[in-house]
C-alpha cells in the first residue's frame, strides 16, 4: 500500500473524533452496530483493525442526520442509502442458515453427546428441526471451549447471565411497544439491536477487566 492510500484510511476513533461536533451522541458501539446492521462496510487490515475512508464518513453523517432529523428506522434509512451511495455488499440478501443435526454436527465439530448436552441445558434448540446461524456459532464456541475443560454444565452462568441481558433488553424497549404506534415495532427491533451490542461490548470489557485482576494485572 503506498503512504497517500494509507494516509487515505482512518481508524474508528479518527472517525468518531469527525462526526461528534455534529453528532455528540454518536459512540463506537454505535459505528460498530451500524457496521453490523450492514450500512457501512469499512476494510480490514490483516490485524483485523477497521480501516474508514472518507466515503464511510460521509455515509455515516448520512445515517445519523436521517435518525436525527427525520426518525427513519435503519431499513428505511438501508433503501434511501442504496439509492444515495449503491448497495454494499453486505446489504444483499444472505443466504439462510439451516442446518439438520448432521450438517450441524459436522459444521461445528462436535459430537452427538455435546449437542444433546447443549439441549439438555438449554443452550441452544432447533426450530422445526433445523438449526440456525446462531445455534451453529454456540455449538462451535463450546466445542472449543472443551478443550478448556469446559463443556455445557459449566456454562449455566453464561446462559444466565445472557438472560438477565435479554431481561434490561425487553424492560427497555417495552415503552416503545406500548405507544402502539406505525413503526413501533420497527423501532423497538432497532433499539434492541443497538442495546444488544452496548450489553455485549460492556460485558466484553467488564470480562476483561476481571481477567487482567484475576492474573494480577
Amino acid at each position: 500500500m503506498s503512504s497517500q492510500a494509507a494516509r487515505s484510511h482512518m481508524s474508528i476513533g479518527e472517525v468518531l473524533a469527525l462526526l461528534q461536533g455534529e453528532f455528540p451522541d454518536v459512540t463506537v458501539s454505535k459505528i460498530r452496530f451500524l457496521e453490523g446492521e450492514g450500512l457501512i462496510e469499512p476494510e480490514r487490515s490483516p490485524s483485523g483493525f477497521r480501516k474508514f475512508t472518507h466515503l464511510h464518513v460521509e455515509q455515516l453523517r448520512f445515517i445519523l442526520t436521517e435518525q436525527r432529523d427525520n426518525y427513519l428506522p435503519l431499513r428505511v434509512i438501508k433503501d434511501k442509502m442504496a439509492e444515495s451511495f449503491g448497495r454494499p455488499r453486505v446489504l444483499q440478501d444472505k443466504q439462510e442458515v439451516r442446518l439438520s443435526r448432521a450438517e450441524l454436527l459436522e459444521a461445528a465439530g462436535i459430537d452427538e453427546e455435546t449437542l444433546e448436552e447443549l439441549e439438555d441445558y438449554g443452550l441452544l434448540a432447533p426450530v422445526a428441526r433445523r438449526y440456525d446461524e446462531e445455534a451453529l456459532t454456540v455449538a462451535r464456541t463450546v466445542g472449543s471451549l472443551s478443550r478448556f475443560g469446559l463443556h455445557a454444565r459449566h456454562l449455566r452462568a453464561v446462559k444466565a447471565a445472557a438472560e438477565r441481558e435479554c431481561g434490561l433488553v425487553e424492560q427497555t424497549v417495552a415503552p416503545i411497544l406500548k405507544r402502539r404506534a406505525p413503526g413501533a415495532i420497527g423501532e423497538a427491533d432497532e433499539a434492541a439491536r443497538e442495546l444488544s451490542t452496548l450489553l455485549l461490548d460492556l460485558h466484553a470489557s467488564l470480562v476483561r477487566t476481571g481477567v487482567r485482576s484475576v492474573l494480577g494485572g
